[in-house]
């Protein structure tokens, strides 16, 4: 195990943990509005703000499936070694971590069974950047419309069909977060 996946956990746990949960669940009742979230050091090419949500969500039974530039020793080391989450295939993972085209096919993601909608996949999404405009999203928490720069649009159309299926997402770039979960409706 590489020194690198030993350090980067949060300074001071407790608080830092309550902190990058408040801002996790203000993206998610606030479908894109992009929150800032903190206090991890991830190793490369992990973001801050993906690297605060691993710690503050997985835990030993939190199974992880890393892809693209995010399938390394050193991340995985990282996530095993501070959280105890397993790392997994796309099928078994209740926490992906890529970059949209990595993550593709969204097809290989649990969505979760009519009895238990909730074993579904949740998507870690890494982006370039994250601003207020783009895609106009409507739904639960959201007053009128939002807007949030997504990669694409149809798989979070065809996604939001899918309910009380489908995943939920975060998008992280830096130390900011936005989510898009199930029951969002998108348009261009």
């Amino acid at each position: 195990m590489q020194v690198q996946a030993l350090e980067g956990a949060f300074a001071n746990a407790p608080i830092k943990n309550a902190v990058a949960f408040r801002a996790a669940m203000n993206a998610l009742a606030r479908p894109g509005h992009i929150e800032k979230i903190s206090g991890a050091r991830p190793p490369a090419p992990l973001s801050v703000a993906a690297g605060s949500l691993i710690l503050m969500l997985c835990d030993a039974e939190t199974p992880v499936s890393l892809s693209g530039l995010f399938e390394t020793a050193v991340i995985r080391d990282w996530i095993i070694f501070h959280t105890g989450a397993p790392i997994v295939t796309p099928d078994k993972a209740v926490f992906a971590i890529g970059t949209w085209k990595s993550l593709a096919p969204l097809s290989q993601f649990a969505i979760g069974t009519a009895q238990y909608p909730d074993r579904s996949a949740t998507l870690i999404v890494e982006c370039d950047d994250l601003e207020p405009h783009g895609a106009t999203l409507t739904g639960p928490g959201i007053k009128d419309t939002a807007q949030l720069s997504l990669p694409e649009t149809q798989s979070f159309q065809n996604n939001a069909k899918l309910f009380p299926l489908g995943l939920d997402f975060f998008f992280t770039t830096g130390t900011q977060v936005a989510a898009l979960p199930r029951t969002t409706k998108v348009d261009r």
